[in-house]
């Protein structure tokens, strides 16, 4: 593997363009699914031929997954800790929690996570409907964007308040009937030390989780779901604070951690109002901090792991 002979600085070159070119063929074979997604949602009104090209758009999404497999182990010394905690059942509907660290997050939970859940959605920002073929791929996968207008936008105009979680339930609507993995970062962007000290957060190494999204998805398709997979990544500390996410290109994080939890849905938080009702939403606040604490504490261990490369992943004991 070349990243034994070559400086990782050339190998993160590789990576990264070898990624993009292989995007670019990816994004030639969606294009026929996003041109009858277009015209067949909007313009001429099919659900049958709307839902035949989602088929074939994920279908193309999970071989996007799958050549990126093969690019990591083509560069780069992949050994990644792999486990999962609890089995995860074929054609099920999952919600996947997980904490956010980097833009490698992402394709990190598909190739960890491939094969044994159904491609995942995510909650994007909406800023990057406008990313050349990622944003209108993700618009054509009925991935919800957020708008997270901030607290003076909403100070000026409150009804700016209900954008994401209008959003939220056009997503919920879509696949109320279908099996689907959601993933959802619940502290709404990249960890950083100065977000974690400027917002005040109680965690080492988490901001502080929110619980609006989670709830009122939870409200909607809490019973389609047959749990939550509440997955930790861990990445090695990068020399002198540098990018996470370029440290992966460079193969740097070849001994990274994703441990994966199968955890069951409390019943007293599927159903509830959480703007309106404040006992509900002191309820559920409660359970998602208690899991984010316990995420925290987790991380202490998980990232020394992946800085000494010991524990080796743990074979799943289901996958589909």
């Amino acid at each position: 593997m070349l990243s034994m002979l070559l400086p990782p600085p050339l190998i993160g070159a590789l990576t990264a363009g070898l990624m993009a070119c292989w995007l670019l063929l990816i994004g030639v074979l969606l294009a026929p699914g996003i041109a009858l997604k277009a015209l067949f949602a909007y313009p001429i009104p099919l659900p049958a031929v709307c839902r035949l090209a989602t088929r074939y758009l994920t279908g193309v999404a999970d071989l996007w997954v799958a050549g990126n497999a093969v690019i990591y182990r083509l560069l780069q010394e992949v050994r990644w800790q792999v486990s999962i905690d609890g089995v995860i059942e074929p054609g099920r509907s999952y919600l996947l929690m997980s904490n956010h660290q980097s833009w490698a997050d992402i394709p990190v939970l598909c190739d960890a996570l491939q094969g044994r859940i159904r491609f995942p959605r995510f909650f994007l920002k909406r800023e990057l409907i406008w990313v050349p073929i990622i944003g209108v791929t993700c618009w054509a996968l009925d991935m919800p964007f957020m708008r997270r207008h901030s607290r003076e936008a909403i100070a000026r105009n409150p009804q700016l308040r209900g954008d994401d979680l209008r959003a939220t339930r056009e997503f919920c609507e879509k696949y109320r009937r279908q099996p689907i993995t959601a993933i959802m970062f619940p502290e709404g962007t990249r960890f950083t030390e100065a977000k974690r000290d400027g917002k005040d957060s109680p965690y080492r190494h988490l901001l502080r989780a929110k619980s609006a999204g989670m709830a009122f998805t939870l409200n909607a398709m809490g019973e389609q779901f047959a749990g939550m997979i509440d997955v930790t990544i861990a990445y090695k500390p990068t020399a002198s604070g540098g990018s996470i996410v370029w440290s992966w290109l460079c193969g740097q994080q070849q001994t990274l951690v994703v441990q994966a939890e199968v955890r069951p849905l409390p019943a007293e938080i599927l159903h509830g109002d959480h703007d309106g009702d404040a006992e509900f939403r002191g309820r559920f606040q409660a359970w998602l901090n208690g899991l984010w604490a316990h995420k925290d504490a987790q991380l202490d261990r998980l990232k020394a792991r992946a800085t000494d490369g010991v524990g080796g992943p743990t074979p799943a004991p289901s996958s589909g």
